[in-house]
């Protein structure tokens, strides 16, 4: 399973509208510019996402877009599957092996269960652990 840029992308939109959920709508140019991404691919992106319920849109000269619902209630799986479609690791072969199928469909339930468990709160208040360890050079 691969996630396209258009998965990987509607999550930073959303992981930026969690982080400032509360504060009022963000303009789709404002989260282009901080993560340094085309506006005009984000605007492709928030319609299917509006469409799905996960975000709202304020019109107006302040106007942008808010979460539908708290960060804590959507999940990572809710934004991938509404921009990729359905979880498949593979297509499925009517020949397939059993032994094979079986694991397919292990490794499908695996990533289901981490993007279903994984909220946006989670993604917008996880810091880098790793940035202030030591690196030792021998």
């Amino acid at each position: 399973m691969k996630i396209s840029t258009k998965g990987r992308y509607g999550l930073t939109i959303m992981i930026e509208l969690a982080k400032r959920y509360g504060e009022g709508p963000i303009s789709l140019k404002s989260i282009a510019q901080m993560n340094n991404l085309s506006e005009h691919y984000l605007e492709q992106l928030i319609s299917p996402l509006r469409n799905a319920g996960l975000v709202k849109s304020i019109r107006g000269a302040y106007g942008g877009y808010i979460l539908a619902d708290e960060p804590s209630k959507i999940t990572a799986g809710d934004v991938i599957r509404v921009l990729e479609g359905p979880l498949q690791v593979v297509e499925e072969l009517e020949d397939e092996e059993p032994a094979k199928r079986e694991l397919w469909m292990r490794i499908r339930d695996a990533v289901k269960e981490v993007l279903d468990s994984t909220t946006l709160e989670d993604l917008a208040s996880h810091t880098d652990d790793h940035g202030d360890a030591y690196m030792f050079y021998i």
